[in-house]
């Protein structure tokens, strides 16, 4: 029975797996209304993705060494208010192979220092215009040691950076026209989108900073993954953040910034000053109060409880400690370093049984007279005049820019980079107008490679548990399936008799209600005695001589009980 348990309950684990493995199928056989991925198989060789040149600003895979040379410029620049020694660009980028292969030939654009600042940029292929189609840029990063402080994020620098001899000059003050992507130190996670706004009223410039994501995104710092990073701005001023094409934040150039785009209409005056009889006290010391005649000031807090009495039995005489008896002076005391020595303390257990030890004090209980300190009470002031703010002025400032979306347009890329942590691997980046175009470039490049590394990570029963976390109904039906399969094959298993069990008539065993089972019950207790001489005398030996049972039917036949051969007993049949 134990075995059969055991099998069943393997059988039950084994449905769960294929029934979770079905469901998992049978979703992605639906499709839904996601992009289908093709898959690539691991023996095929990897190429480097294709787009049509028209419908992007600036398509870069990083896989042609060659071609990255010549396009790519690193800084010679120095940051401006930091110690000489290091202040110099002098971070080292590569182009270089994932430490986590993925595809053979698929490279991508390294930081491999730490600690040192780096930049690196290029010209965009045409300038974007900010005008009636959206602004998208898309890149991966894998953090592939962690990130434990520094950026990852990109600039898209603003025109005036418009040649090589620019390039070679980018550094941290350079203009840049948008800021994008992720960037942490401790516990302090942010993935930036910081735009620069220009007031049309007087030409500055000044940074606006997006509203915080609605997610917590503390893995991508540590789980050493790709992960895909998507901005989209939009002419009707929203724009929406993605992170491995999840929406992660989104909103208005108008409503979400901080500070916001446009100032207030009106300002506190800045020369109102409050009155110098201006009462902002809500209430005062009642001035006609006096001190109660009968207040006693110096009654105390706590008297002693008249009514306390000393318990009987209170040992007055017996300390509440006394110096250990069973203590012995070490034998490296020495009195003259060390001093006198003495026991040390333990309860005294002539204390135990009684309800207390040493001088009885009575308690002390709250005073009834007790009153304190008498103050006066406190009333409404009769000149409140509420809180006191400065008066409102139009703000000389005010203007109101309904678009802006309309920023200075973007000629050139780069990445101006701090980070405590090495191999910060870049890929994919890819900047263009058509929302549709960033998608079709993330499924030739990012999805190609998450499903390559899920088909190497991932056994059937893995996908099958994760699918199930994000369906929790999976369970549900797994669970009642296998309970109705697991039932049917207990039932089939166990639920039907033998055919000897289920008709008595078929066996020899006496049964209730046999009227003759005490005819032959001698006969039958002798029966395995009988039968066990027999198994050892066997054929070859002398037939054993068996008594059988008289009869009042003498010429009765004898019958071969159960098929017995030789040296088998033999017995007559009952009557009836």
């Amino acid at each position: 029975m134990a075995l059969l348990s055991r099998k069943l309950y393997l059988l039950g684990a084994l449905l769960v797996l294929v029934s979770a493995a079905g469901v998992v199928q049978a979703d992605n056989d639906e499709g839904d209304d996601e992009a289908t991925v093709e898959v690539v198989e691991e023996d095929e060789k990897y190429h480097s993705p294709q787009i049509n040149p028209e419908k992007v600003y600036l398509a870069e895979h990083f896989d042609d060494e060659a071609a990255f040379k010549k396009k790519w410029v690193k800084s010679e620049a120095k940051k401006q208010g930091v110690d000489e020694n290091i202040a110099k660009y002098d971070g080292k980028w590569e182009i270089q192979t994932p430490s986590r292969k993925i595809f053979k030939d698929d490279f991508g654009l390294v930081l491999t220092t730490e600690a040192k600042h780096a930049a690196i940029s290029t010209l965009l292929d045409k300038p974007f215009e900010f005008k009636d189609k959206p602004f998208v840029v898309q890149y991966e990063v894998t953090m592939q040691e962690g990130q434990n402080c520094g950026g990852a994020y990109i600039k898209l620098l603003s025109r005036g950076t418009n040649t090589k001899a620019d390039l070679r000059k980018f550094y941290d003050q350079t203009p840049y026209t948008i800021m994008f992507g992720p960037d942490k130190c401790g516990n302090d996670n942010k993935l930036h989108f910081i735009f620069r706004h220009k007031n049309p009223k007087n030409g500055t410039i000044e940074e606006k900073h997006s509203k915080k994501p609605t997610q917590r995104l503390d893995d991508i710092y540590k789980d050493k993954e790709p992960h895909l990073y998507t901005l989209i701005v939009r002419p009707d001023n929203t724009f929406s953040i993605l992170v491995d094409n999840k929406e992660v934040n989104a909103g208005s150039l108008l409503e979400d910034f901080t500070p916001p785009v446009n100032p207030p209409e009106e300002i506190d005056d800045p020369n109102d000053k409050k009155p110098e009889d201006w009462d902002e006290r809500e209430k005062v010391v009642d001035p006609s109060a006096t001190k109660p005649e009968d207040w006693d000031e110096t009654a105390p807090a706590q008297i002693v409880d008249p009514n306390a009495v000393k318990p009987d039995g209170w040992l007055d005489d017996e300390p509440e400690t006394i110096p250990d008896p069973e203590a012995v002076k070490p034998s490296d005391w020495d009195e003259e370093m060390d001093g006198e020595w003495e026991a040390p303390l333990v309860d005294n257990p002539a204390c135990a049984a009684a309800p207390g030890c040493g001088g009885w004090l009575p308690p002390t209980i709250p005073n009834p007279n007790y009153k304190g300190i008498w103050r006066a009470p406190l009333i409404a002031n009769p000149n409140y005049k509420g809180k006191w703010t400065p008066r409102r002025i139009p703000n000389p400032d005010y203007y109101k820019d309904e678009q802006p979306f309309r920023m200075t347009p973007i000629h050139a890329v780069g990445f101006e980079l701090w980070s405590m942590s090495p191999a910060l691997l870049f890929d994919n980046l890819i900047i263009t107008d058509d929302v549709a175009v960033a998608e079709e470039w993330a499924q030739i490049t990012f999805m190609q490679k998450r499903a390559k590394i899920s088909r190497d990570s991932d056994s059937v029963f893995d996908r099958a548990i994760k699918f199930a976390g994000d369906n929790p109904w999976v369970y549900a039906v797994v669970i009642v399936v296998c309970f109705v399969i697991v039932g049917l094959i207990t039932y089939v298993c166990c639920g039907s008799k033998s055919e000897s069990e289920s008709d008595p008539k078929k066996t020899d065993a006496v049964g209730e209600d046999d009227p003759h089972a005490s005819d032959g019950e001698d006969e039958l207790q002798d029966e395995p005695e009988r039968a066990r001489k027999a198994d050892l005398e066997g054929p070859e030996h002398e037939p054993v001589e068996v008594e059988t049972v008289s009869s009042t039917d003498d010429s009765a036949p004898l019958v071969d009980t159960e098929g017995a051969g030789d040296g088998q007993r033999k017995r007559k049949p009952r009557k009836e």
